[in-house]
């Protein structure tokens, strides 16, 4: 049997939570690999969350100063689901100290962050991974798999999208995701990160870009530190300056010659979780939406008169072996913890394989470049070239 893997998580709110339940479930899903992860120990400033984590999750020790996550000898891997403005720092330490490290997204406040923590973990020679876990779906896997085998033919148009009604409301609080001091940029990192990484591994590189922004919502009731989530609201004031982007739109060209649009929204009205992308080849189209996240459309023409139009594909063991591990029975779907899951186990077996895999911080730079372009595009109102930041 594979010895144990240490794992240290440093953010105990609803991401934390979310991403330890997803390592206790590997060992069940996917048993055939014999990966072992341990809850060591978990870090949060809030005590209370902390000790909460530590009795119902399985934690070993608890503790509130991060410090201790990263300086523990059984940790081979810190999880880190803090706010933005934390992950530089935590990241740096966790690199020195050679600890292989998974940043939920975005991985930096801002390209230049992103850019100085894939340094730091690549210098340091350490396993990296990022939370894109929209990418998991077995459909999406399987579309990646039937574009990559020239299925769809050549790429010509491509449109993804993330609209969410998380900050529709004008009385959602004022968490650090509405502050630049804390979340650096706000839908062009937050929101816009997914969009960009589902474009880089379904349609590939993207080569410029001409982009539009704005905040709708100006200000909002302040929070209670340690407190709810960004879906909390209060209505009781007082209020303070949203800070950062709700809305961001973007003309993009690809590297392969494919045009499109990405766009991005936290306080649309309507859309829930809709995350989302067409392909357009010159064989055929495949549509794809996180809200109907275990089915997709596909248009492959045959020629039979009356075959004109999309069919609906509901997920399959066939599609792709990350859906066997969970439901072995077709169209018998799967849920956002099953991706963490995913997600979580693909980490792993970088570790005991020795080989890294994606989406990896170099994943989070290529989105940072991308990022970087867009506000360059915004300061300009004109095109602007996706350029290396690499260190």
């Amino acid at each position: 049997m594979t010895k144990p893997i240490g794992i240290g998580v440093i953010g105990m709110g609803w991401m934390g939570t979310t991403h330890s339940r997803s390592y206790l479930g590997i060992p069940s899903r996917f048993e055939e690999d014999d990966i072992r992860p341990r809850l060591v120990i978990c870090a949060d400033a809030v005590e209370a969350r902390a000790q909460r984590a530590k009795q119902n999750i399985g934690f070993e020790e608890y503790t509130t100063n991060w410090h201790d996550v990263i300086n523990h000898p059984e940790v081979q891997v810190v999880n880190i689901a803090t706010p933005n403005d934390q992950h530089l720092e935590i990241v740096k330490a966790a690199a020195a100290a050679g600890k292989h490290i998974f940043c939920e997204k975005p991985v930096g406040r801002n390209p230049q962050e992103t850019a100085e923590i894939e340094y730091a973990a690549r210098k340091a020679g350490v396993f990296s991974f990022v939370g894109y876990n929209y990418r998991w779906a077995p459909v999406v896997q399987y579309a990646r798999q039937f574009i990559q085998e020239g299925n769809l033919g050549e790429l010509t148009h491509y449109r993804g999208r993330f609209f969410c009604m998380y900050g529709s409301n004008p009385y959602s609080v004022l968490s650090w995701r509405f502050q630049q001091e804390y979340a650096g940029l706000g839908t062009l990192g937050d929101l816009m990160s997914h969009a960009c990484d589902m474009a880089h591994m379904i349609a590939g590189p993207i080569k410029r870009v001409v982009a539009n922004r704005e905040t709708f919502i100006k200000q909002r009731p302040l929070s209670t530190p340690g407190e709810g989530t960004h879906f909390t609201t209060r209505t009781d004031g007082p209020f303070g300056d949203v800070t950062n982007e709700d809305y961001v739109s973007v003309l993009v060209q690809f590297a392969n010659g494919a045009h499109g649009t990405l766009e991005a929204c936290r306080v649309i009205f309507g859309p829930v979780v809709e995350m989302a992308f067409e392909v357009n080849g010159r064989k055929g189209a495949i549509s794809w939406d996180f809200e109907r996240m275990n089915e997709m459309k596909m248009y492959l023409p045959d020629g039979v008169p009356g075959h004109e139009g999309y069919v609906r594909v509901l997920s399959n063991p066939e599609h792709h072996p990350f859906h066997g591990p969970f439901n072995p029975a077709p169209g018998t779907g799967l849920g956002y913890d099953d991706l963490k899951t995913i997600e979580a186990h693909e980490f792993l077996r970088s570790i005991v394989d020795g080989k890294q895999r994606a989406p990896s911080f170099a994943d989070a730079l290529a989105v940072a470049e991308f990022q970087d372009a867009v506000q360059r595009s915004w300061e300009t109102g004109a095109w602007a070239d996706v350029v290396s930041l690499r260190r």
